[in-house]
């Protein structure tokens, strides 16, 4: 009944009356006292837009890279490089600067960081190369690598996990049992 316009009472005389449903008990009852109904939205949600957002979009054109690079992990408590960006920019022009200066400043800002962080990654590798160790974590994980690692838990339960292992032991039972049932009949 999702594909009719209108609230049930309306839905269901519709249906009574082009004979696709026989006349419910509780309609005339409802059709004496129909339900209250509320006034609507104009269902018009205006977009939420912060002060920063053109220069984040400023950022990704600019950096288009950064978008599959830096991804944005959502349950963590640091913020984007683009609104990292665009924070900086706005505080520069607070302070009185150009806006073409501040995005300069913030962008080279940016960019040192990042070198600064790849630098500090290759040596902590080079450090636990010397000491036998395993490799730090990466700074700059890949959004697809990081689902892949969460994900590598949940694919190696399917081959240890007993419930999974008795499901599988089943199917193949089944499918030999189908098979001798077929050969059995030919």
């Amino acid at each position: 009944m999702s594909f009719m316009r209108g609230n049930l009472l309306e839905k269901s005389r519709k249906l009574v009356k082009g004979l696709a449903m026989a006349e419910p008990v509780w309609l005339k009852e409802m059709e004496r006292e129909p339900p209250v109904t509320f006034p609507r939205s104009e269902n018009k949600l205006k977009p939420i837009i912060l002060p920063e957002d053109d220069y984040v979009n400023k950022f990704f054109k600019k950096h288009t890279d950064s978008k599959l690079v830096d991804s944005i992990n959502i349950s963590g408590f640091d913020p984007p490089p683009a609104r990292v960006f665009a924070w900086r920019v706005l505080e520069l022009k607070e302070q009185g600067r150009a806006e073409e200066d501040a995005m300069a400043v913030a962008d080279m800002e940016y960019r040192a960081d990042k070198k600064a962080k790849r630098k500090a990654y290759r040596r902590l590798k080079e450090i636990a190369k010397l000491q036998g160790k395993k490799r730090p974590p990466n700074p700059f994980p890949s959004a697809v690598r990081e689902i892949q690692a969460e994900e590598k838990n949940y694919i190696r339960d399917r081959f240890f996990d007993p419930q999974t292992l008795r499901v599988l032991n089943k199917l193949k039972q089944d499918r030999l049992q189908g098979m001798a049932d077929r050969r059995g009949f030919i």
